[in-house]
């Protein structure tokens, strides 16, 4: 029985990945917000961007393994003017989201280890600890060490989530509510544009596919990369109903208001917790936020330096030797730059790499899609036309809320 669970383990690995880049400030901040604001009110919401975004996340598994190549390789194919577009967005943005995700982090970091209360301090040793794991270990640790995070991450927060709905003494509403006011509306817009991951995440999982193929092993063909995507895939959306059900049955109508500071927003979101559900909790509460945004600070370091890798090796049509562990050094020290020398200016940094997510979502949409459905496709492995009209609706439903995004600005 456990061999049949090692060895099924065994073959997941891109899927999780996923799961681990994705499962971080959307769910722990963002989702957790919208329980404590609107109960379970916004469950519509984040089903229908899982399902509105599903399409072009499992593009990515599907055309690496189906051609063997990633997406970015697909991309030159339909211009370099393509790939020239993703490199400079995604330059504009790795040092800000790497940093966002880091400082969250630290924060948790604080309170569960102590030592010091310092987030510039905890950034730079985390940042510090994540280079270490994948020069050392490489991406074979990094899928290891992931089941273990995903695992920790969902017995946690299942145990939470069981406790606050044994413990709550107030009646469950489950009616769907519509935000209205523009506070509300614009909370409404990130909670859908970062949940579960902004769309360029595609990119990652096709490169960690191709990885995972290399080890002859794991026989990591289309259908099990589809499949291990799915496993990951249904695992961040259960875990976002769990974040909210956790805002909803501990936060809402508490009249607790959030504080911007990572190492404050920690203690305010572990205290009202442990209030709520008892001191015993502390650990389980601790561990699944810290598990959480651990998973996506060590994705997110690994993730963009090899895609800025495979982009430069396609756009000068030549391998770079090293050049991986180039881009791992230069995002680690552009990092902690950014939290020495720029924490005034988080928030408006921040706020220009959600507008960049939120306005390419559609760009990614188009050109996964046209990819899958491309000549270059095997024929067997194009969408299926339930798939197609799934990708259709989800092309519309982001071009028309990129321009609601830009008329609430």
């Amino acid at each position: 029985m456990i061999s049949k669970i090692n060895n099924w383990l065994k073959k997941l690995g891109p899927g999780l990945l996923f799961a681990g880049a994705a499962i971080g400030v959307s769910h722990l901040v963002q989702s957790t917000r919208a329980g404590a604001d609107f109960g379970f009110g916004l469950i519509w919401a984040l089903v229908l961007i899982h399902i509105i975004k599903y399409p072009f996340f499992q593009f990515g598994p599907r055309y690496a393994t189906a051609t063997g190549e990633s997406l970015l390789e697909g991309y030159k194919k339909l211009g370099k003017g393509v790939l020239t577009a993703y490199f400079i967005l995604n330059l504009a943005t790795i040092f800000t989201i790497q940093a966002a995700v880091t400082i969250v982090t630290a924060g948790l970091a604080a309170n569960l280890f102590g030592i010091t209360t310092n987030p510039v301090i905890w950034s730079i040793i985390i940042t510090l600890i994540c280079f270490l794991l994948l020069i050392i270990g490489k991406y074979k640790l990094l899928d290891n060490l992931m089941k273990i995070i995903i695992i920790t991450l969902t017995i946690s927060t299942v145990i939470a989530v069981t406790i606050a709905s044994l413990k709550t003494n107030t009646t469950t509403n489950f009616t769907q509510i519509l935000p209205k006011g523009s506070i509300e509306v614009g909370f409404l817009i990130a909670f859908l544009g970062w949940m579960p991951a902004p769309l360029d995440v595609s990119i990652w999982q096709s490169l960690w596919a191709i990885e995972k193929q290399k080890d002859k092993t794991a026989k990591f063909n289309t259908k099990q990369a589809i499949f291990d995507f799915n496993i990951g895939f249904v695992g961040t959306l259960f875990l976002g109903i769990c974040f909210v059900a956790l805002g909803a049955l501990i936060m809402y109508s508490s009249g607790e208001t959030f504080s911007n500071n990572s190492v404050e927003f920690s203690q305010q979101l572990i205290n009202l917790y442990t209030k709520n559900l008892g001191s015993g909790m502390y650990i389980f509460i601790t561990a699944a936020a810290f598990t959480t945004m651990f998973s996506t600070t060590l994705t997110t370091l690994d993730a963009s330096p090899r895609a800025m890798t495979k982009t430069f090796d396609l756009l000068t049509n030549k391998p770079h030797k090293n050049m991986y562990w180039l881009w791992l050094s230069f995002l680690a020290l552009g990092t902690i730059a950014i939290l020495l020398f720029f924490m005034s200016e988080m928030g408006m940094l921040i706020k220009i790499a959600t507008i960049l997510s939120f306005l390419t979502a559609p760009f990614f949409a188009i050109i996964n899609y046209l990819l899958v459905s491309g000549k270059n496709m095997p024929e067997e492995w194009r969408p299926s036309l339930q798939l197609k009209i799934l990708s259709w609706l989800g092309i519309i439903f982001l071009i028309a809320f990129s321009i609601w995004y830009l008329f609430s600005l």
